[in-house]
């Protein structure tokens, strides 16, 4: 059953209808090198309890478009090893074709969000790559929708260091109050607020809530996958998981020809979970 989550209408998030765009794969690919952002794109030191964001896992019908589409946004194509992801500073976009079982509005993760500097400097290539973005009444943020319906917002942040930067994941949960406590429990969360939503802060990524009246769907099998953390100690890291009742849905293991360990695990709404220890590229 899908849920339906009640944004309000507000400066941070207006509620809006999708139009459809046809996407010119051509123009895009064309765009895409312009647009490409290198410096500085690394993940953030983490906090207190090893905790930092690390990357959105989308399951894609086609990489080669939606590896266009990410670079268009302005992240860089990079590789760990076999494991190839869409730099942007602060987190990584990984792509794994598959057929998903849907967008993420429905699901346990509405959207995640950038931040630009300064949106006349994109919306004007996007709109020329034909990307599907939904209607705007603020010049200053917009959503838009990935080629597999991942909903993707970006708002404008005149004091950002970079051109653009990863920002904010927006979970859709019937218990406000506990998927904040968790959060912070779980991964050393700071909780807070951003304009009217509870939120909780990780070194890389905010964590914004919004209530749903039903249970949500979970995120595995979606278009937006799963959500990863990049944790220090990361064996260590499961056994006071473990300890603390959570199951372990793949223990840990190392992946072949990289760097990179990993482990999954649900939270209590359905959203699924990596740990990585080891996703950034040497540089």
């Amino acid at each position: 059953m899908s849920a339906s989550v009640r944004v309000p209408p507000t400066a941070a998030e207006p509620r809006s209808i999708v139009y459809s765009v046809a996407m010119n794969l051509r123009l895009l690919l064309g765009l895409a090198l312009v647009c490409a952002v290198s410096a500085s794109a690394q993940l953030v030191a983490p906090n207190a309890t090893g905790v930092a964001m690390g990357h959105i896992h989308l399951t894609v019908r086609d990489v080669d478009a939606s590896k266009s589409f990410f670079t268009l946004l302005g992240g860089t194509p990079v590789s760990n090893g076999t494991l190839e992801m869409i730099e942007f500073p602060g987190m990584y976009v990984i792509l794994r074709q598959g057929e998903p079982s849907g967008g993420s509005v429905g699901s346990s993760v509405n959207h995640f969000g950038f931040l630009v500097r300064s949106m006349k400097d994109w919306l004007p290539k996007w709109q020329a790559a034909g990307l599907k973005i939904e209607p705007t009444t603020r010049a200053t943020q917009l959503y838009m929708r990935s080629p597999d319906d991942v909903r993707i917002e970006i708002i404008e942040e005149p004091t950002l260091a970079t051109p653009v930067a990863g920002h904010h994941i927006h979970f859709a949960t019937p218990d406000i109050p506990a998927t904040q406590a968790w959060y912070a429990k779980t991964f050393g969360a700071v909780p807070g607020k951003r304009a009217q939503f509870e939120t909780a802060d990780l070194p890389g990524i905010n964590l914004t809530f919004s209530s749903i009246n039903t249970a949500p769907v979970t995120t595995k099998g979606r278009a937006l996958d799963h959500i990863g953390f990049e944790v220090r100690n990361l064996q260590a890291f499961l056994v006071k998981l473990e300890a603390a009742g959570n199951k372990i849905d793949q223990p840990y293991r190392k992946i072949p020809n990289s760097s990179i360990a990993v482990a999954f695990f649900t939270d209590p709404w359905g959203t699924y979970l990596e740990l990585t220890e080891g996703l950034m590229p040497a540089k």
